[in-house]
């Protein structure tokens, strides 16, 4: 390789480099310290909605705190927990859909490096109403949701036929078991993160995903899971409010849960 085109290769890369980092969008919460490294960021869509985005940076910087104390803690009693240096946490809050104008649904991913064995990673979701600007649950869609109830049972059903079909597609079926899916529970606070998935209609959802963080439905080494529901087989459960918001497909491409 002569000289001109090794230069003109090395300026390539390092233009790309320089591209790639001038994208990637700054956090909009930082906090640096000799023991922890945070950052809280949020996507364009949650910054356009100042409630909303107000909200989750409020939660945010609540979460980077209370692993600052833990930080604190850990080095009186730990040192060696430090011996690579600062703990790093980052928590990014992404949009998944927006349904009918105003329900926002929103996933949580944290990822925390705490000097253990690997760095983990979690996964939680929102569900905002922009229209009342508060949180709100999926209960309103349904005309029950008692814990073990005909809507849970349904919902189980069918996540757990959709988190078996996924594991096939990653050639881990052998691990589609019941002692894998016991945290699957018939219960709205036990079943999983949810939120309403997009649809091929716009304005309506094509039914519910529920996110599972690495570790909880099969060995970390899986990663994170998602499960989809199709609003169909709820249809008999809706209320007027779930029946005017569901309608179409999931739309091709969102097998990741990413819109």
């Amino acid at each position: 390789m002569n000289l001109i085109l090794r230069t003109c290769l090395t300026i390539s890369l390092a233009s790309l480099a320089f591209s790639a980092l001038a994208a990637e969008p700054k956090p909009d919460f930082n906090l640096k310290t000799k023991l922890i490294k945070a950052s809280v960021s949020l996507d364009v869509k949650i910054k356009a909605d100042a409630a909303l985005a107000a909200d989750c940076l409020t939660e945010g910087k609540a979460w980077v705190a209370g692993y600052s104390v833990d930080a604190d803690k850990e080095r009186k009693q730990f040192p060696q927990m430090f011996r690579n240096g600062a703990w790093s946490v980052d928590r990014k809050y992404e949009t998944r859909s927006v349904v009918d104008g105003h329900y926002v649904s929103i996933v949580r991913s944290d990822y925390t490096d705490t000097g253990g064995a690997h760095p983990n990673s979690d996964v939680n979701t929102i569900l905002w109403d922009s229209a009342a600007n508060k949180r709100i649950s999926i209960r309103p869609f349904f005309t029950e949701t008692a814990d073990g109830g005909p809507t849970m049972k349904a919902m189980v059903k069918a996540v757990l036929a959709s988190l078996t079909v996924e594991k096939k597609k990653r050639d881990a079926g052998e691990t589609a078991t019941d002692e894998w899916f016991k945290i699957v529970e018939p219960k709205l606070l036990k079943i999983g993160a949810v939120t309403l998935a997009p649809s091929t209609v716009s304005g309506k959802s094509s039914g519910l995903t529920f996110h599972y963080p690495p570790y909880a439905v099969g060995p970390y080494a899986e990663g994170e899971y998602v499960a989809s529901v199709p609003w169909e087989s709820l249809k008999p459960y809706l209320t007027p409010e779930g029946a005017k918001i569901f309608g179409g497909a999931r739309p091709k491409g969102d097998d990741d849960g990413q819109q």
